[in-house]
This record gives structure tokens, sequence and C-alpha cells, in this order.
């Protein structure tokens, strides 16, 4: 088999595709051989060395990526329900960057029907944060107005087509223009560009009595202002700090620019959360893979609502298995919109 395996955090370089013997499934395991894998802005924050989960998880070396699409070629003697030559999607907690794994067999799912191999690879992660942030720990519900960052992204268009399934009014806000388009066709109601100036004071025009949920991964930029546009009461589900990391360059993190974006975070004061009758709520969805029953209990409704016809894959741009790096300089710079997967030929 072949992985990608970074030996110490830093910059594009750090990433090498080594040769390793295949993998041997365990009694509930099942081997697959990858056909496409997921990239999300996650793994870049796991090449510099900032994802707390895969040092307490994993260490060094590591093999990023959190899905793939893939066939089975093997399944351990426990497991019940997978069959050598399946069709499958699955989750893994690290790991999904390499031509064959082995995966719990409770993190292996059909994929939807009709959907390409790379669409099935970039659904998993950002739909479960989504599906997670919206039911789960927001508790949308009809009618209510969602404020939705980065709803270009991978799991802001996921948020964006799962708050209209579940009968919200979908405020969108994108880093530019230029990605106006791509939230409207994921669901969005309105959309609003943060390079045409000052977004909050729209955001509220649009919503004069708050939102209900806010959902963002900005960090430091945004976090104060989404807070601020909070009905009462109001949910602000945190799943990101996007802002406080590079955009552009060598793929490094600024420590200079990492320290005073920490300082300048927002902190909630308990009393104010009290008084003014907001909660904030947070989630990192690699924290929760021992959750069986959550995990699973999510995916089979996402795959119920995607065979409905109720949310679609978002778009995806494929990378070749061996441009990985590329992937991470595309994803980095802020100007993708939807899924980047890597293509396992």
């Amino acid at each position: 088999m072949r992985a990608v395996v970074i030996h110490r955090p830093g910059d594009y370089s750090k990433l090498t595709i080594e040769t390793r013997p295949d993998p041997r499934p365990e009694p509930h395991e099942v081997l697959l051989r990858t056909r496409a894998c997921g990239v999300n802005y996650a793994d870049c924050i796991v090449r510099m060395g900032l994802y707390s989960s895969a040092r307490e998880y994993v260490g060094w070396p590591i093999t990023p990526g959190f899905e793939v699409s893939a066939t089975v070629e093997a399944v351990g003697s426990a497991v019940r329900g997978h069959a050598v030559g399946d069709e499958v999607v699955a989750v893994t907690r690290f790991g999904g960057y390499a031509t064959r794994l082995c995966v719990d067999a409770a993190q292996v799912f059909k994929p939807a029907a009709g959907w390409s191999d790379a669409e099935s690879a970039g659904f998993p992660a950002v739909f479960l944060t989504a599906y997670y942030a919206l039911r789960e720990l927001a508790n949308a519900r009809e009618g209510e107005a969602i404020l939705v960052h980065s709803c270009a992204g991978g799991v802001g268009t996921a948020l964006a087509q799962l708050g209209r399934a579940f009968g919200c009014t979908v405020v969108g806000v994108v880093g530019n223009r230029a990605k106006i388009p791509v939230a409207y066709a994921n669901g969005a109601h309105h959309v609003i560009a943060r390079d045409e100036g000052d977004w909050a004071s729209r955001a509220r025009a649009i919503a004069p009595k708050g939102y209900a949920i806010a959902l963002d991964a900005n960090g430091v930029d945004t976090l104060r202002s989404s807070y601020d546009l909070l009905a009462a009461p109001g949910r602000l589900v945190v799943y990101g700090f996007a802002t406080m990391l590079p955009r552009g360059g060598d793929g490094r993190p600024r420590w200079g620019k990492l320290a005073m974006d920490w300082l300048r975070t927002p902190r909630f004061n308990p009393l104010d959360l009290t008084t003014r009758n907001r909660s904030v709520l947070a989630l990192n969805l690699s924290y929760m893979f021992d959750e069986r029953a959550l995990l699973e209990r999510s995916m089979r409704a996402l795959m119920a609502l995607a065979a409905a016809g109720s949310v679609r894959p978002p778009p995806v741009r494929e990378f070749a298995f061996d441009d990985v790096r590329d992937a991470h300089r595309a994803i980095e710079s802020g100007t993708t919109v939807g899924k980047l997967v890597l293509r396992v030929r």
C-alpha cells in the first residue's frame, strides 16, 4: 500500500508518500481498497502540528484523512453486513490518505446511489459535522433563521443544505462575491459577501429579531459579531478557528498571529449568557468516534436524506493522490469552494 505520512509538523514538504505493508483486519474490521480520499482543512492543521486529537490519539508519524470511498477487500471474522467487493464509504479517525486501510465495521456505510467515488469520499466528514451541529447540538427547528459562515465551503454547503431540509431560513456568509452563486446553489436563502463591507449590519437587516442559530468556524474575525447577532434564545455553534491560520504562503503557522488572535478571541461570561438567554456550543468530530451509536445514527439519517434527494454532495475538485501537497496548498488559499478530494488509481 501507499500512504501519505507526516513525520514532523511543518509545511507542505512534510507530506511524504511512502510504501508500507498492506494492513490486515482485526476481527471487527474491514480492509478497504481506497478509490478516493476526502481532504479537509483539519488535515492541514494536523500537518502543522496544531490538531490536539492527532497528538493525543496518534502522535508522529501520522497519516491524515477522515473519509474515503472504497471497495471492501477483506472482512474480519466478527464482521456482519459487509462482504468482499462491496462499494462503501467510510469515516476514520485519521489514516484516510492511504491506498488501503483497515476501518472498524461500524464506521463503514453503503454510499448514496448514483454518486461518484469523489462525491462519496467528500460527503461524510462535512455532513456529519453539519448534522451534529444543527440537529444534535443546536436542535434546529422549522422556521428558525440560521446564520452560516463560510457558506461556500465544505461544511458550509452541508449546513446550508441541511438547514433548508429542516425548514430553516438560511443566511449564508461567504468570503467574497465570487462564492455567492455556490452558496445559493446549495440552499441558502440569502447570501452576504464579506468583501462587500460590514457583513454584520447586512445580516442584522435580514433578520432584525436575531438568529436562532449562528454557525461559525472562522474564529476571532467573526465570533463576537456572530454572538451579538443571536436572538434570545439563541445558540452559537463553534466548530473551527480558520482565520487564525495561514492563507497562502508556505503552509507554516504564523506563531505571532496565533498568539495575538488567541488573546483577541472572545471569552463568554456565564452571567451574560444567562441574562441574555444565549448559549455557546462547540464540537470537534475527531473526539466523537467512540460514540458509535451517535455516529451510526447520524450517518444513517444523512444517507436517508441523500436517498430522498434532500441533500446532495458538495461541489468536488479532484487532485491526483500524488498531488496531495497541491491539494493542501489549494484548501489553505481560501479560494476553494465545496470539497477537495484525492483520486486514487
